[in-house]
């Protein structure tokens, strides 16, 4: 077999494109994910009525609906539903990156908050009555002790969630979007070297993913019995205590 790898050479200019707009998406994804997964874990933590459970009942739905499914739904349901509740009545079409970069950040969210809630499991009790013996308020608390202590040790299984994310964002070929993996399909099948691509692609997401999977193992090394706590409810799905 020959593989012909000049044309991955003349291509490089559009795959890195595609591999920025990737790291674009993983990006936003994350951060606001991480967002607003820690408000949602916040909620679910100081049970504040009604929201408590609606928080509750969105992590579920979303850890039970495929990505996919969940693209599909906002592209052309929600843009149904604004129209709808508009004065003219019509659809108002949100667009397949806008609907991508909404439709992950809220996906992404649902797990974010899960890994957040189960770090609160793991700190020790003293540190939210040292805080309270400090006079200091709930939303203190929660900014400048709890909430570093939890990212410090559930970091490995963040690092972890946004690599599975990274490969996820693949799935917004069905949108047409010009990400890494879809820029290379295209020009595969245009020049007819699908091998050679999809190879090159196999390869480059191996090695990203290799870097995120030993940055994750190094943070856990750091703290490994909290760490450990956090990752059996996270990987096992065993009840929250």
């Amino acid at each position: 077999m020959h593989f012909d790898f000049q044309a991955i050479g003349r291509a490089l200019p559009f795959l890195m494109d595609g591999l920025a707009f990737t790291f674009e998406l993983t990006a936003v994804a994350c951060i606001g994910g991480l967002i607003l997964g820690t408000g949602m874990a916040i909620i679910r933590q100081l049970q504040v009525p009604v929201a408590s459970r609606l928080v509750s009942v969105y992590v579920t739905l979303m850890r039970c609906i495929p990505l996919i499914l969940v693209l599909f739904w906002f592209f052309f349901l929600v843009p149904l539903i604004l129209g709808y509740l508009s004065a003219t009545g019509r659809p108002i079409p949100l667009g397949p990156k806008t609907t991508a970069f909404v439709t992950f950040t809220m996906f992404e969210a649902a797990y974010y908050a899960e890994i957040v809630r189960s770090g609160f499991k793991a700190i020790h009790k003293g540190q939210y009555e040292g805080a309270k013996a400090l006079g200091l308020s709930t939303t203190t608390m929660y900014a400048s002790v709890i909430i570093p202590q939890v990212l410090s040790a559930t970091a490995p299984i963040i690092v972890t969630q946004t690599i599975i994310l990274f490969q996820d964002t693949a799935l917004v070929y069905v949108l047409s979007l010009n990400d890494f993996l879809g820029i290379a399909a295209r020009i595969a099948q245009r020049d007819g070297k699908l091998v050679e691509f999809y190879t090159f692609v196999a390869i480059v997401y191996f090695i990203l993913c290799s870097v995120g999977s030993e940055l994750a193992e190094r943070l856990r090394r750091k703290a490994p019995t909290t760490v450990r706590r956090v990752k059996s409810f996270r990987v096992l799905g065993l009840p929250l205590p």
